[in-house]
């Protein structure tokens, strides 16, 4: 492998360096080869760099580096900066300066999967690792400078100087003297994915004899396909559903059904809130291809509520409305199937993809994630040992997981839906709003937690040929379980395109995830505007904007002020939104740039003026 070190004082670290098997090393300062020479003990490392065949280059700008090196000899493996600094008494800003152009000089010579090695004195960086931490305006904010350059903090770990053999700092203050190296750490950055470039994308659908066609939401265009549950998936969200059904399958006749799961569903479904839904306009389309169909583009199903008239109606070939709800929930589906008859009592059957829900941001609330839905039809009076039967097997399959990835046994609880009043997440709120619930499953990281709710139980009046059958389903949210089970603190994290999540989950095993970018840098902005006159504010409306305009980097949204004006009565709101990605750089002027669109978006579609 290629290493390139910059900066180099007296070539002490080099030296230590260049013995490495299967290490080419190229060793550069920015001083001439007259002046590095007079450094201590610098002409006896040069003359060993040579000896063992490193190369060694003088008067190298750190901030020009593609000018050093032909297009061939650009691909380093690792770059080291130890200890950069702009000479004399430069303060942090010059430093960061510094550091920003070092970053975008990287990005030109630093191969496709390299590492940028930067060793900081204590307290430089500015990270929550270094100890004790100086203040952030005091800092070198290396993380946020290198996020402009496109890359990520993805490890770091004190600079042990006593463990590299011969090595001596040398330079402070630009004179050949040695500075405390004690608390220092080195700071690794990779690559981060690029910015997704979101085209628009339409989806066919065949609505009984007609064929129809509609456009994906833009929040959901990177989400609408990516086949998460398929045979092929080592996705974590796949690996717990596998687990669950093989260990329900232990309990219960189990089949699956491998039917085509419809995007669309018909109608209003009862009792849901309109801004939670995406909605999605229709129009006349070409008949949907064998593979689209195969990804879930069939017939849409009817919410129960609506009856069969509608169904009917677009059978024989009627006008359809043109919204539709974009699939919020499988229970509509599972309706559908028991009203066909299509279930076994006794058998349980489970249907799982992604659904769709409008929500406000927070690190658990989720615009898309996999259910998976569970039913079973028993005999009137035996569901609640049938609960209890289910419910056991959920929690014991959920217990060996989580002690096998972390080694600690869960709290599994099941609650009473009486005993649960405020304290519901976003996703067990919808599920109140989609009909009766008995019982809440909640998982904790720990036995003393009351956890968080990852599923809920309902029974419900079988419309089956037999009336003495009740139906008994519980709904999961695999994306929260995979979260809890493996340690990932943002919802996000599951959709992000960067290979090295999945690299964490070889052939399906789930482990603890360690994030492979550490400490991103947030950027807090504040937008404040007058509300039209009598009309209420649509808040998810104006969450839902911020995830599409920022490519679902706003992690934050609250509202910090609310104003109405004497005499006329005009409402003003105030909210602070704030910028931060989980999975890529994320730099302070894209931020920027992203801020300035969002005022734009939500003075052109939720009719505010802007202050």
């Amino acid at each position: 492998r290629r290493v390139l070190l910059l900066g180099e004082g007296n070539f002490s670290f080099a030296a230590a360096l260049c013995g490495a098997r299967g290490t080419h090393v190229v060793a550069t300062c920015y001083e001439s080869e007259e002046e590095a020479a007079g450094r201590g003990g610098a002409a006896r490392s040069i003359r060993r760099l040579r000896d063992s065949g490193a190369e060694v280059v003088f008067s190298v700008d750190c901030t020009k580096l593609k000018q050093y090196f032909l297009p061939g000899e650009r691909e380093f493996d690792r770059i080291y900066f130890n200890f950069p600094h702009c000479g004399r008494k430069a303060g942090v800003v010059k430093n960061r300066e510094l550091l920003a152009c070092f970053f975008h000089s990287c990005a030109e010579v630093l191969a496709e999967q390299g590492e940028v090695h930067v060793a900081l004195c204590s307290g430089q960086g500015g990270t929550p690792a270094d100890q004790p931490r100086r203040e952030w305006h005091n800092s070198w904010q290396i993380v946020a400078v290198a996020a402009g350059a496109g890359f990520i903090l993805s490890d770091v770990h004190p600079f042990k100087a006593e463990t590299i053999h011969g090595y001596k700092s040398t330079g402070y203050r630009s004179q050949d003297k040695s500075f405390c190296v004690e608390g220092a750490l080195n700071h690794i950055f990779t690559r981060s994915t690029p910015p997704l470039c979101l085209t628009p994308v339409s989806c066919k659908a065949q609505l009984g004899s007609q064929k129809v066609s509609f456009q994906v939401p833009q929040v959901l265009v990177d989400k609408i396909n990516r086949g998460f549950l398929e045979l092929n998936s080592s996705h974590p969200v796949r690996t717990i559903k596998e687990k669950l059904s093989a260990g329900l399958s232990q309990a219960f006749p189990l089949q699956n059904i491998s039917s085509c799961l419809p995007l669309l569903h018909q109608g209003h479904p009862g009792g849901v809130c309109h801004s939670s839904v995406f909605w999605v306009t229709v129009s006349p389309g070409e008949a949907p291809s064998t593979e689209e169909t195969s990804q879930g583009l069939a017939d849409a199903v009817w919410f129960s509520h609506f009856g069969q008239d509608t169904d009917r109606d677009v059978r024989e070939g009627c006008p359809i409305p043109k919204q539709f709800p974009l699939r919020p929930s499988l229970l509509p589906h599972a309706q559908a199937i028991t009203q066909r008859g299509a279930f076994s009592p006794g058998t349980l059957h489970v249907l799982s993809g992604p659904v769709f829900r409008q929500c406000r941001i927070t690190p658990h609330s989720m615009p898309v994630f996999h259910e998976m839905l569970v039913v079973l039809a028993v005999s009137r009076g035996t569901e609640n040992s049938c609960i209890q039967m289910l419910v056991d097997n959920i929690k014991t399959t959920t217990s060996s997981l989580h002690q096998a990835i972390s080694g600690i046994k869960p709290s599994i609880n099941l609650r009473e839906a009486a005993s649960f009043g405020t304290e519901l997440n976003d996703f067990a709120a919808f599920e109140c709003q989609l009909g009766e619930i008995q019982h809440f499953l909640c998982v904790g990281t720990d036995p003393d937690s009351s956890g968080s709710c990852v599923g809920v139980i309902r029974t419900a009046a079988a419309e089956l040929k037999s009336s003495e059958l009740v139906v008994v389903s519980a709904s999961l949210n695999l994306d929260l379980l995979a979260m809890l089970l493996c340690g990932i603190s943002d919802w996000r994290m599951l959709w992000t395109s960067d290979r090295r999540f999945l690299q964490q989950f070889p052939e399906g095993e789930l482990r603890l995830f360690k994030s492979f970018s550490l400490y991103p840098p947030s950027y807090v902005h504040d937008v404040s505007f007058w509300v039209p006159d009598g009309e209420e504010f649509d808040e998810v409306a104006f969450h839902t904007l911020a995830r599409r305009v920022s490519g679902e980097t706003v992690v934050s949204v609250q509202l910090r002020d609310s104003f109405q004006q004497p005499g006329t009565g005009r409402r003003s709101l105030c909210y602070r939104v704030t910028f931060q990605s989980c999975d890529r750089a994320l730099g302070c002027r894209e931020a920027a740039e992203m801020q300035l669109r969002f005022r734009e978006e939500i003075q052109q579609h939720l009719g505010v003026t802007l202050r």
